[in-house]
């Protein structure tokens, strides 16, 4: 059977050479005539395993007839086949260029895609570069949904890579496109995943931004993605390290993408955590044996006693609870308890 396929692969090729001959009557050789005798060549070396020789012969169908830009996606998954990732990926590259080139720019970020998922297992950094070029030829051609699906994908890798700045970045291109298709509730999701990300890479203040920001997103304020964020910052501000492990160790966490929850579950409190605690008691000297140690004082008890009886808070901001002692310190003048209210 393989003996009989492989003859009839070179039977098509030499009917495919036949095609490029010139003569008196015929002044031009027949690209397309060759390339298709070549495809058909391609085929037969295929189903005959002969996978280099299918490779070659999808490379000179490319070569007669370049409008076909397949041939060299065709090529690549030859390679692929002969575990040759690296020249494979080069191949569909190549043929997505093609693509772009001839106006086709959807079948170019689909072969990208392929791409990008043949190289992930065995080269994590080339597949983040393969998923963003088909991010942004999609985004070329305003397709967010698509586009914004294959920055998420560069985003966990990333991630899992260690580049945290980079991936602050492509999370938050990525959670614009969720706004601007208007999908909010994968804009809360991509908010969790900023803070996250800020937190383990020490930026407190760029975390909170992240959070601030999504009250202008309809649903945000009083969800539990809200609830949830609000009280890990503040456990973290606080150096909580209970309350922060209650919220990490949370199903809304837990059960988000792999990398993701990783960081979750790693995450600890500036200083190895263990919370503020009080100061032991010292021994009385003299006569004030047996009066109890007086507690340490809170800086913030006055003013925390004060927001609680004297600040009116809207019905909105108190199903938040904010920790007061958070809004302090990032405001001199904390005059109501909810991000994005209007009270």
């Amino acid at each position: 059977m393989a003996a009989q396929k492989i003859n009839e692969a070179h039977d098509h090729i030499a009917k495919a050479e036949k095609c490029l001959k010139t003569s008196m009557t015929k002044w031009k050789p027949d690209y397309d005539g060759a390339a298709s005798e070549m495809a058909k060549a391609a085929v037969a070396f295929k189903n005959a395993k002969q996978f280099e020789q299918a490779k070659d012969a999808y490379l000179k169908e490319a070569e007669y007839h370049t409008e076909n830009k397949a041939a060299y996606e065709q090529a690549g998954m030859m390679l692929k086949d002969m575990k040759k990732m690296p020249e494979a990926i080069q191949l569909i590259e190549k043929a997505s260029i093609m693509y772009v080139e001839n106006g086709t720019s959807g079948t170019a970020g689909m072969a990208l895609d392929r791409a990008g998922k043949l190289i992930e297992p065995i080269d994590l950094e080339k597949a983040v570069d393969l998923y963003q070029k088909a991010a942004s030829v999609f985004e070329n051609e305003d397709r967010l949904r698509q586009a914004a699906e294959l920055l998420g994908k560069a985003s966990r890798l990333l991630v899992r890579l260690r580049r945290l700045d980079e991936a602050a970045v492509s999370l938050q291109k990525e959670k614009n496109m969720y706004k601007e298709i208007e999908n909010y509730p994968t804009c809360f999701k991509k908010t969790i995943a900023q803070v996250l990300v800020h937190l383990h890479r020490g930026d407190f203040v760029a975390a909170d931004k992240c959070v601030r920001e999504s009250y202008s997103l309809p649903g945000f304020s009083g969800s539990e993605d809200c609830v949830s964020m609000e009280t890990l910052l503040a456990a973290y501000d606080e150096q909580d390290e209970d309350q922060l492990s209650r919220v990490c160790n949370s199903p809304l966490l837990k059960y988000m993408d792999n990398d993701y929850a990783k960081l979750a579950i790693s995450l600890k409190v500036p200083g190895g955590g263990g919370g503020k605690k009080k100061k032991p008691p010292v021994a009385p000297q003299g006569g004030s044996a047996g009066l109890p140690p007086a507690e340490e004082e809170d800086d913030y008890e006055g003013v925390e006693s004060f927001l609680r009886n004297s600040v009116p808070v809207c019905p909105a901001c108190r199903s938040v609870q904010i920790s007061v002692r958070l809004r302090i310190r990032q405001t001199e003048k904390p005059t109501h308890m909810g991000r994005g209210c209007q009270f």
